[in-house]
């Protein structure tokens, strides 16, 4: 997908309608069109990068600075108890659109949402070996 196809850059440049919630020189932020919750909010590097890791620091830096203050607005306007802050990257771990963002959602008691983390456990020895695979590709 080229940036000329994906649907966040044509949002960030003004050519196609949002909800928007928030905008500085290099982010966007608005509603989502699928919300989990009410205020369900994403937030968009205007600059096209398809997955987290191919994304500059400063590129995210710039998203990272505003989430306090959107989630901040999102938790009052809609009375929420907490948030949620999501980044999938790649189509396997639920990635729809290919160009980085990050989902603020909103969390009421009870609301279901996340209900069960199918957490696992690591055989002895193992979180090790992993650990150490990671850092040797560091």
């Amino acid at each position: 997908m080229t940036h000329n196809d994906c649907i966040f850059c044509s949002i960030a440049a003004g050519d196609l309608p949002c909800a928007k919630v928030y905008e500085d020189a290099s982010v966007i932020g608005f509603l989502d069109i699928g919300p989990i919750n009410e205020g369900h909010t994403l937030l968009v590097p205007k600059s096209h990068y398809e997955r987290l890791d191919e994304c500059p620091a400063e590129d995210l830096a710039a998203v990272m600075a505003c989430v306090g203050g959107v989630a901040r607005a999102i938790v009052a306007a809609v009375d929420a108890d907490g948030y949620n802050l999501l980044c999938n990257t790649g189509r396997v771990a639920g990635q729809a659109v290919g160009h980085v963002h990050f989902h603020v959602i909103p969390r009421h008691k009870a609301d279901g949402v996340f209900a069960r983390w199918p957490a696992g456990k690591y055989a002895a020895g193992r979180a090790e070996e992993i650990a150490a695979k990671i850092r040797e590709k560091l």
